[in-house]
């Protein structure tokens, strides 16, 4: 019996046009062998949680340097929900002021990532919220 891939649908919401850190970290989810499908840039709240639908993902990983976070993940979040997709575990990276954190997690993004964060931590933190083990 093979073990079901985790799928994650990286994103990139709002009017940021910059997308180097989602495809390094989209790359190296796919690299641990995870299902890995990216929307591209300028993605509205309603098409990511639409495209997380339609391609039955595990996790939804966001992509924000514009400061936007604070309005685009609660959005997010809430159309998840009224999706019926309350299993899809949300994380985040980009320009997030530490003060936010607390705020997002609190909400229910599950990982908060700045610039340099470890892509080897984002995909042992990705595998321990979905599965349950460690790396």
């Amino acid at each position: 019996m093979t073990e079901q891939k985790i799928r994650v649908l990286v994103a990139k919401p709002g009017l940021d046009g910059h997308d180097r850190g989602a495809k390094v970290v989209a790359r190296a989810l796919r690299d641990a062998g995870m299902e890995v499908i990216y929307t591209g840039l300028r993605q509205t709240p309603e098409m990511i949680a639409e495209a997380a639908l339609q391609e039955d993902v595990d996790v939804v990983g966001l992509s924000i340097l514009s400061g936007a976070h604070m309005a685009l993940a609660p959005r997010i979040l809430e159309l998840l929900k009224a999706n019926g997709q309350d299993h899809v575990k949300v994380f985040i990276g980009g320009i997030i002021p530490d003060e936010d954190a607390p705020r997002l997690k609190e909400m229910g993004v599950h990982g908060v990532y700045g610039p340099g964060a470890s892509t080897e931590q984002i995909v042992a933190d990705i595998r321990q919220i979905i599965t349950g083990q460690a790396a």
